[in-house]
């Protein structure tokens, strides 16, 4: 186990001492507090079989929680919808929100290892923006992340990674991402 009281992840220290810097200087912000950072990065899975088999909800947060490192909860239905065949309060997918330490580890692992095992990678969308700041993106394999093992998966599911910063624009939340070296192909 690391030693967190010494321990600083890779894209936190980069963001500390060089990417607050050049985002001051480009966006010509006079107070610290101005300049973007991450915020949370949130991760979701809906199990749509779940309708059918329940224990697959159970692998599913499983393989999730051994990506974030952290353990995922389990999400519910809120209404009843017949044509779905959904019940109130039946498990349909599991979602984890990170911050701090594990956030900046997630994203290093996400955009240096993850990312580049996608078949026919050639960059994440440079306009999946939510208007405030937020960026969304969806993973179609969830046996990209070296924490799953390929023999003992036995259903491929997606998932959504969700990356919230405290920018007030798009241009500063694409400048932020670009600097943590996400690789946008526009």
């Amino acid at each position: 186990m690391l030693d967190t009281a010494t321990y600083t992840p890779r894209l936190k220290a980069l963001y500390r001492e060089t990417i607050r810097a050049a985002l001051k200087e480009e966006f010509g912000y006079k107070n610290d507090m101005q300049i973007p950072k991450l915020d949370k990065i949130v991760l979701n899975m809906g199990i749509g079989e779940a309708v059918k088999d329940t224990k697959k909800v159970k692998s599913a947060q499983e393989d999730l929680t051994a990506i974030a490192g952290q353990k995922a909860v389990i999400t519910k239905a809120k209404n009843s919808i017949a044509g779905f065949r959904v019940r109130e309060d039946m498990p349909l997918g599991v979602k984890v929100t990170l911050r701090g330490e594990r956030m900046y580890e997630f994203l290093d692992r996400l955009i240096t290892i993850a990312l580049p095992r996608v078949r026919d990678f050639r960059g994440v969308k440079g306009s999946s923006f939510d208007g405030r700041g937020n960026y969304a993106m969806g993973v179609k394999e969830h046996i990209v992340f070296p924490e799953i093992d390929f023999d003992k998966v036995d259903e491929v599911w997606g998932m959504d990674v969700i990356i919230c910063t405290t920018a007030k624009t798009d241009a500063e939340a694409k400048a932020l991402l670009k600097h943590l070296n996400m690789p946008f192909n526009s």
